[in-house]
């Protein structure tokens, strides 16, 4: 089974994570110019691990020339399969809109021409869905470029765009969370070749170890889950997830 995104550098032991309830493969996320040099040396040391490289849009004020050089480079290495994660987040209250715009653009340029997926983060406050509707905006001038919507909200808008688009969706622990309807109903009804697992840990762990720090393996928990919701067995969804993260990946059959 194969986690298509968490932060593996986050963790105290990275080395504890590998092969935890089936795992076979990690997709690091490199979301700063630290994170992103991490997630290469673990690539590097961890023949099961691969990174991504990119600008979280919560650390856009990392934003310039030297940072870009950096993970331009760091984009071609052998080892990197995707470029973020990118993307639009209204959460927090001193929101740089216009920054977080030239970042994404310019990281869809990067996966634009490195060949690789870009990986999208999106986040609103509670109620409203302006990140939402600003990534759709976005991606409407980069039609072709292929994408990952990484911990799927459910979002109709975005659902539609993703699916016109031939985007993938990943869903993450929080699909699990009782009130989480929305996601739920996505991860329902969002094609099987489309659909991929993700923990995005140390965060959003799911039930049942909800409230703990959330690890790489717990992965199997979330896609038992969508398997249940989908009337199907997880032997089943597992094959197919992991076949979609080798082909949006460009992972190497094993």
């Amino acid at each position: 089974m194969i986690d298509t995104h968490c932060h593996l550098d986050y963790m105290g032991d990275p080395a504890s994570a590998r092969g935890e309830l089936g795992l076979t493969g990690m997709v690091c996320i490199g979301a700063s110019v630290e994170h992103a040099r991490n997630a290469v040396a673990l690539a590097e040391r961890f023949p099961d691990v691969w990174a991504t490289v990119g600008l979280h849009p919560t650390d856009t004020d990392e934003d310039g020339p030297e940072a870009r050089a950096v993970l331009e480079r760091l984009a071609t290495h052998p080892r990197v399969i995707g470029i973020g994660e990118s993307g639009l987040d209204d959460y927090w209250d001193d929101t740089k809109r216009a920054a977080q715009v030239a970042a994404f653009e310019w990281q869809l340029d990067l996966a634009r021409r490195t060949g690789k997926p870009l990986v999208i983060h999106v986040r609103d406050k509670l109620g409203q869905d302006r990140a939402q509707r600003g990534v759709v905006d976005v991606l409407a001038a980069w039609p072709d470029q292929p994408v990952i919507l990484h911990c799927f909200s459910g979002h109709a808008g975005l659902l539609a765009c993703g699916l016109e688009r031939g985007a993938y969706f990943g869903f993450a622990g929080n699909t699990t969370y009782k009130n989480a309807r929305e996601i739920q109903d996505a991860a329902r009804t969002v094609p099987l070749d489309r659909l991929l697992v993700e923990t995005d840990a140390p965060f959003l762990a799911p039930v049942p170890k909800r409230g703990k720090p959330n690890r790489p393996g717990y992965v199997r928990h979330t896609l038992e889950f969508i398997a249940e919701l989908r009337a199907t067995t997880a032997e089943e969804l597992e094959a197919v997830t992991d076949a979609n993260a080798r082909r949006v990946y460009g992972l190497p059959t094993p």
